[in-house]
């Protein structure tokens, strides 16, 4: 991941310029910005900083994307599966069947001449999300909180034409935002409230938990965090931060932002490390099941925290990203060492949560910084 241009609108210089006019503002590196968590060095973070050669990369047993491919994606991910994950409306599909807990579906916007009534189909919604079946990224995606048929206002206020709505709505459904660019479906669901206890360390939106798990069992998980400049998005490309999660406890270790290690969330100067993640069991009971029901080897399970649901899956990715390594300091290769080191009875679903402890106890550091 390259560090921003300094003093870019993205880059923490740029950050520190755009909020500079907000009483009590402070920089990213606000409180300590090379040693979080516990107060342990930040090792890895600091070596990526610079260049890094593949041996000592290899040392912190960080798991490349070409590793990542062969060892776990062509592995243990049958290509049949893949509409499982990639199409949302089969995704839910499957994860309901499982008694997986999802946002409810509303209606699937497949036609033409479904967009031209799309009034009519939220009229008994008064808050709502549209996205693409086949999205990726976070593209697409509209969250409605509040309308009149005529108006609808999203959560920071912006108000959107009936018109406008239905041009969103005509362009996904022509694959403005699915992969490759096919003609796609427009899943209207319900809104996620994000749980009061993410207040201190989320700004402006709902963030959301990542999972991934190797063989069924949960390996490496992380938080992403809004914030003002991401503009409510738990999108670490567009200025969420990152945090990993401790597997047993579910407690969050230090934030990674814009590459950088910080202490505390640079808009609510709340400390990032220490918070628990409500309903953390239910989470890690549900990315196991999920794993199941999907019938891939390595998933990635993105879950938010709804004030009245709890736990619920957003999405289910077969080729999670690699930055989680980075917000939890530490590499996946060792952790999948481990797994496969198990013998088959160990993997089943009752035993995992004892690998789960295990992991967190740091089992797998043998031989590795």
């Amino acid at each position: 991941m390259a560090l921003p241009r300094p003093g870019s609108r993205r880059g923490p210089r740029g950050i520190q310029r755009a909020r500079a006019r907000r009483p009590g503002a402070r920089g990213p590196g606000a409180r300590g910005s090379r040693r979080f968590g516990r107060g342990g060095p930040v090792k890895l973070l600091e070596r990526l900083r610079r260049f890094i050669s593949p041996a000592e990369l290899h040392r912190f047993g960080v798991l490349g994307i070409n590793r990542r491919n062969s060892r776990c994606v062509l592995a243990y991910n049958p290509r049949g599966h893949y509409p499982l994950v990639d199409d949302k409306v089969l995704t839910k599909e499957v994860l309901g069947a499982a008694g997986i807990p999802i946002p409810e579906t509303f209606a699937v916007i497949e036609r033409h001449g479904d967009v031209r009534r799309i009034d009519e189909i939220v009229a008994p919604f008064p808050s709502f999300v549209i996205k693409p079946a086949r999205g990726s990224g976070g593209r697409g995606i509209s969250v409605v909180v509040s309308h009149d048929g005529r108006t609808f206002v999203g959560p920071s206020g912006r108000e959107t034409s009936l018109e406008e709505l239905r041009y969103h709505l005509s362009t996904t459904l022509s694959g403005l935002y699915s992969l490759a660019g096919r003609p796609d479906r427009a899943i209207l669901e319900r809104r996620i409230v994000c749980h009061p206890l993410f207040q201190r360390i989320a700004v402006e939106g709902t963030p959301d938990v990542r999972v991934i798990l190797y063989r069924g069992v949960p390996v490496m998980a992380m938080i992403r965090l809004p914030t003002v400049i991401s503009r409510g998005r738990a999108n670490l490309h567009q200025g969420a931060i990152a945090a990993g999660i401790e597997l047993a406890s579910g407690l969050t270790l230090g934030g990674v932002w814009f590459n950088r290690g910080i202490t505390h969330h640079p808009d609510t100067q709340e400390a990032i490390a220490g918070f628990e993640i409500p309903a953390w069991d239910q989470i890690l009971a549900a990315a196991m099941r999920l794993a199941d029901a999907i019938g891939m080897g390595y998933v990635g399970a993105d879950f938010v925290v709804d004030a009245e649901l709890g736990p619920v899956v957003l999405e289910a990715n077969a080729r999670p990203g690699l930055s989680i390594q980075i917000a939890n300091q530490e590499g996946l290769r060792p952790r999948l060492d481990y797994i496969d080191a198990q013998p088959p009875e160990r993997l089943e679903l009752a035993e995992r949560q004892a690998l789960v402890a295990e992991l967190s106890a740091g089992a797998h550091r043998s031989g590795h910084p």
